[in-house]
């Protein structure tokens, strides 16, 4: 400890876990850090950390091992050797994975005494540090709250719960929204642009129509838990009409009509089932397949961040 500051071990300085160190680094926290590439260490060990020249070096300098490498390979080859040095310990990892990896981390890491949290960043680098972007954890509910003032200097954190697997699950399910959101807003940008609207001049309404549906996703929320959808609002009816609209003026202007045609199907996949005049929220009835085991052919690991060893 130095002051009030937690003596912290950052494992893995990819461009995140590079970013990680450098907020603690700013924050006051004597740290410790350690890399395969030694040469990746050196501008936080210019700004005043310290540089374990081995994994298990690394884990002895401190109580708290925050962990954010390439994958869960990369994370199990690193710590496995040295498993028996983290009994005692609490470890963050923030190396992206699936959530049944997770689970899988959770279950090596109760074997050999170790506190584990799993977490998702939902930034950049560049956001890390800024108490408007979220860190997700899941898992030990004792490291959390023990450590909670220390997380906080990455970004705002939040405790999803003891499911080690929440954190993964909840940062797929943000980045898919992510991902739909920026597409959906480059296909109007598109649109308008066709007639020679700049996306700088779109962009602002765009921004103010997103406050809009968030009251739409507040709405809708209740109803997919209550598993009825009262079409008061507007129904699938007639936004199937709606999206024909913005098929055709699309199509007329040249752009390219993917998203909305693979829209249109599954309001009308909702439409078949008997949903027509109930919500669009009625649309997650068509979106649920039942489980039958993890298809064939389908890995349960996700993309990678950047973030090499």
């Amino acid at each position: 400890m130095s002051g009030d500051r937690q003596a912290i071990t950052v494992m893995g300085l990819g461009s995140m876990g590079s970013a990680l160190a450098a907020t603690l680094l700013d924050s006051g926290h004597p740290l410790t850090v350690w890399n395969r590439s030694v040469a990746k260490a050196q501008p936080l060990v210019d700004r005043g950390a310290r540089m374990a020249a081995t994994p298990e070096e690394a884990i002895s300098a401190s109580p708290l091992i925050i962990a954010c490498v390439l994958d869960y390979d990369a994370l199990h080859s690193v710590l496995d050797p040295v498993a028996d040095a983290l009994t005692g310990k609490a470890l963050v990892n923030l190396t992206s994975g699936s959530p049944e990896q997770a689970q899988e981390a959770v279950t090596w890491a109760r074997s050999h005494g170790i506190d584990y949290l799993d977490g998702a960043i939902m930034t950049t680098p560049p956001g890390v540090g800024s108490p408007e972007m979220m860190f997700l954890y899941s898992g030990s509910p004792a490291a959390f709250e023990s450590h909670r003032p220390t997380l906080a200097a990455l970004g705002d954190p939040l405790y999803l719960g003891s499911d080690p697997g929440l954190a993964s699950l909840y940062d797929a399910a943000l980045l898919g929204l992510m991902w739909s959101t920026m597409t959906g807003w480059l296909h109007g940008a598109a649109l308008v642009g066709a007639e020679q609207t700049p996306a700088t001049e779109f962009t602002p309404v765009a921004v103010r129509w997103l406050t809009a549906v968030a009251g739409f996703l507040t709405t809708y929320a209740a109803q997919v838990d209550a598993g009825r959808y009262p079409g008061d609002d507007a129904t699938v009816d007639v936004q199937i009409a709606a999206i024909d609209h913005l098929i055709h003026a699309a199509a007329l202007r040249g752009v390219d009509n993917a998203l909305p045609e693979l829209l249109r199907t599954a309001m009308q996949r909702a439409k078949a089932a008997g949903h027509g005049s109930d919500s669009y929220a009625s649309l997650i009835e068509v979106l649920r397949i039942p489980m039958q085991g993890t298809p064939a052919g389908l890995s349960p690991a996700r993309p990678r961040r950047d973030d090499a060893v």
